[in-house]
């Protein structure tokens, strides 16, 4: 099968979760649990309908159940309503509205320190190093769906990642994700 690419278009939409799982569906899927019981919710926030569709088909084929938010502060009531429910964060860093996908990973990582986090940006790379949470992902649109699972799966199955886990630098054939480091100094 041929990488499908992410392209940025218009539109908003609210899925939590995915309504096409109606097999196996509760009521406990709306408060983060995945319709089947041992898949592990992922919230994406992004606000681009087109994205939304390409990164919560991208997740269910790899094996997730994901719940989507169209804006930031409905990804962050989300979180804290659901403590605990949702296994990860997919976050864009461009969304309209107030809040940026930054600021939701900084609350995230409020509710839990630890919080596996993965941004998505067509823009705003280069902010990355500065306001990334640490033991973060970044990717950087376009990317091969594929190319997510890997990393939420990375984040999720290693743990808290050390200092000589991090990559110093990264090259244009890379898969397009990269590593927020880790602080120097801890408060």
């Amino acid at each position: 099968m041929a990488p499908f690419f992410l392209h940025i278009a218009g539109g908003t939409k609210s899925r939590v979760p995915r309504e096409s799982h109606a097999a196996g569906f509760s009521e406990n899927a709306a408060a983060g649990f995945g319709a089947l019981e041992d898949l592990p919710v992922i919230l994406v926030v992004e606000d681009d309908e087109q994205i939304q569709t390409v990164v919560e088909d991208a997740l269910t084929e790899g094996g997730f159940e994901p719940a989507i938010a169209p804006s930031g502060e409905e990804a962050v009531t989300l979180l804290r309503g659901n403590k605990g429910n949702y296994r990860a964060l997919v976050a864009d860093i461009g969304l309209r509205g107030r809040m940026d996908g930054w600021e939701v990973a900084k609350r995230a990582r409020e509710i839990d320190p630890e919080f596996p986090i993965v941004y998505m940006t067509g823009i705003g790379k280069d902010e990355w190093g500065l306001r990334a949470v640490p033991n973060s992902i970044l990717m950087t649109k376009p990317f091969a769906p594929a190319q997510l699972v890997t990393a939420l799966s990375e984040l999720l199955n290693s743990g808290t990642a050390t200092t000589e886990d991090l990559p110093t630098s990264f090259s244009a054939e890379e898969v397009g994700t990269a590593r927020a480091p880790l602080p120097t100094t801890r408060n």
